[in-house]
């Protein structure tokens, strides 16, 4: 009987010290272990910073991941110049040349078809060049703080000839250019000193920030981006304030 509560005894010991080596390690861990969450508004630039470590300290974006961004710069180029061509309305602003209110509406009659495949076609690119390239539509672009534009219109639509090529693969600015709205929690991990550090970008519009309660456990700082720019620009939610 001494024997059998002595065998127990020294295996509940072995347990004992599993689990303390088991906590020890997880303890070191945790405090190697730094989560930053990124918070604001949208188009903040949150996303940006993410990519931005991700350029610093975790290699970068290999070919196939610059790849994999073409579609979203194309779209951001076709999304920008329809919400330009939306506004002149709005805004009650006419074309310099009357023939570009023919290429507004092959604008949108092109538009569906090169975004699901992912290129702009040769017509498609000579439409958006000429509407560009109008008086009265680079008016109504000066004019974007009275409607929600993204701050990489310019950037692209100034290089279509390079971005609509077939050939076209992203450089790091492109993408770092890019606009996409996140939604959900999306986790970036890098290591910087022997320190592991992991970025929490979570969506900005006002229906994704309930989910922003979820993210606080364990964080060790937040980091709280605001728009320089923004200050006289209209949010994307309502367009109105």
């Amino acid at each position: 009987m001494g024997c059998r509560q002595s065998s127990e005894e020294k295996e509940a010991a072995r347990r004992s010290r599993r689990i303390d080596r088991h906590l020890r390690s997880e303890s070191q861990r945790q405090r190697r272990e730094i989560k930053l969450l990124l918070l604001g508004t949208s188009n903040s630039g949150k996303s940006t910073i993410v990519k931005q470590m991700k350029i610093i300290h975790s290699g970068g974006f290999n070919l196939e991941a610059c790849k994999e961004y073409k579609p979203l710069i194309l779209y951001n180029a076709i999304d920008s110049l329809t919400r330009i061509i939306r506004a002149l309305t709005t805004l009650k602003i006419e074309f310099h040349n009357a023939d570009r209110a023919y290429d507004a509406v092959q604008l949108f009659a092109l538009t569906g078809p090169a975004e699901s495949k992912g290129e702009i076609t040769t017509e498609l690119q000579g439409v958006m060049k000429r509407l560009w390239a109008d008086a009265g539509v680079l008016e109504c672009f000066r004019r974007s703080n009275e409607y929600h534009l993204e701050d990489n219109t310019a950037y692209y639509l100034n290089d279509l000839d390079r971005i609509s090529a077939l050939e076209f693969i992203p450089t790091v600015e492109d993408i770092l250019r890019s606009r996409d709205m996140t939604t959900g929690i999306v986790e970036n991990k890098f290591t910087f000193k022997e320190l592991t550090f992991k970025m929490v970008d979570v969506g900005g519009q006002r229906s994704e920030r309930k989910k922003w309660i979820h993210c606080f456990e364990g964080v060790t700082a937040i980091i709280f981006c605001v728009e320089l720019s923004g200050y006289d620009l209209k949010l994307y939610e309502d367009n109105q304030t």
